[in-house]
């Protein structure tokens, strides 16, 4: 049995509907072309490809009461693969321990990321001091809209409305590209 969208949306259904030979004849269909898509796009051996199938299709019986029956079959399949491909590269990034950070930084030219600062800084400057000082607060410095308050000695929605107009100011600059 070729797996074709018509195919597989159909066991899917009569798998809701009960049909527990079309769900085992769906899961076994998926194998292959969850194996091609994690091929194309995983780079990994062959042993991390297995182990994505493997969850995806774990995925696809625990959440098969989250399909909607009136949409593509595949669109739904693929959305899962792909989170369970991003959560695989979450797991295995490779992380610099901070020992040596400074010598590893200076090898790799970090000046760059000084000068987008500066950037950003010439941005806030626009805006009023309250609105920098909050967007540099919670988005720069990473604080919590509670911290920034406290900080700031204002309330928390006073935070929020300051960071929302503040990027939005920033933003109709940028776009604008006005000077």
């Amino acid at each position: 049995m070729r797996a074709d969208e018509d195919v597989l949306h159909g066991l899917m259904v009569d798998g809701l509907g009960g049909d527990a030979a079309a769900h085992a004849a769906l899961l076994r269909l998926l194998v292959p072309v969850l194996r091609g898509f994690y091929r194309r796009r995983a780079n990994g051996a062959d042993d991390d490809i297995e182990d994505l199938v493997q969850e995806t299709l774990i995925a696809v019986h625990v959440r098969r009461a989250t399909y909607d029956r009136e949409r593509a079959f595949t669109a739904w399949l693929f959305a899962i693969a792909r989170y369970k491909m991003v959560d695989h590269f979450r797991r295995v990034r490779r992380l610099h321990p901070i020992e040596g950070l400074e010598e590893v930084l200076l090898a790799e030219d970090f000046e760059p990321a000084a000068a987008a600062r500066l950037d950003v800084e010439e941005l806030l400057a626009i805006l009023p001091t309250k609105q920098a000082d909050m967007i540099r607060a919670t988005r720069l410095n990473g604080l919590s809209v509670a911290e920034a308050a406290k900080a700031g000695g204002i309330g928390e929605s006073d935070v929020k409305v300051s960071v929302h107009r503040g990027l939005k100011a920033l933003m109709a600059r940028i776009q604008g590209g006005a000077r």
